[in-house]
């Protein structure tokens, strides 16, 4: 099912994006770089690929758009997700990063819309190499946010205001945000995005990831049920 998006006031817009397209969004240095369809195991979704420059950091920012359905009826289904290449791709259960974007997808599978931006933002923002140092210390014994903190690193470096801003190019200012952390919440909210409802979004614990996850609630302030 293709995605429809909420219409843009005062402005007309082509139909239909070309791979090989780019186009400049309305905010900030925000870039469309390419749109394509995308089956998956749980639809067809819309897949567009978004870049912004961060003059801060020096770097190009990026994230995926996927979208299914129709977004014009109600506040769409929200997941925001950062990349975990350990959990995702090599399917790791020392966190619960792949079951919570699976249990995302086939919640708006079943809904017939939704929406998801997956960010690049590995290991809590430290990258893929810091975050296996960081498991190598928790094979000590230190949990996540003490790893972290061994290293030099901050809890959680994650920054979601090009969420924000991908979510103010398509038009979406309403979402029911499936999430557990209140820094995803509070972003949207400044950023000016109403969150007419937060929806949890766990996966099944399993007993490797247990001690992560009471971390995360603990140190973090997740809103988990894991005792």
């Amino acid at each position: 099912m293709n995605s429809k998006l909420p219409e843009r006031p005062k402005k007309k817009r082509s139909c239909g994006l070309r791979i090989r397209t780019v186009q400049r969004a309305r905010h900030s240095s925000l870039v469309r770089v390419a749109s394509t369809r995308l089956p998956t195991t749980f639809g067809v979704f819309d897949l567009i690929g978004f870049e912004r420059a961060n003059v801060d950091k020096g770097e190009t920012e990026s994230a995926l758009l996927l979208m299914l359905g129709d977004l014009h009826n109600r506040a769409p289904l929200l997941r925001i997700h950062s990349q975990c290449v350990t959990g995702e791709v090599l399917g790791s259960l020392r966190c619960d990063c792949r079951g919570q974007l699976e249990h995302a997808m086939s919640a708006i599978a079943d809904e017939g819309s939704g929406l998801v931006i997956y960010e690049y933002q590995e290991g809590r923002g430290i990258g893929l190499m810091a975050k296996l140092k960081a498991y190598g210390l928790q094979d000590k014994g230190l949990d996540t946010v003490e790893a972290n903190h061994a290293l030099g690193f901050d809890t959680d470096y994650r920054d979601f205001s090009l969420a924000v801003a991908i979510l103010r190019e398509i038009g979406i200012d309403r979402v029911r945000l499936m999430s557990n952390n209140p820094k995803k919440h509070e972003a949207l909210t400044m950023g000016g995005i109403e969150i007419v409802e937060r929806i949890a979004c766990e996966a099944a614990p399993n007993p490797d990831a247990l001690a992560y996850l009471r971390t995360k609630k603990e140190k973090m302030g997740h809103w988990l049920t894991v005792a």
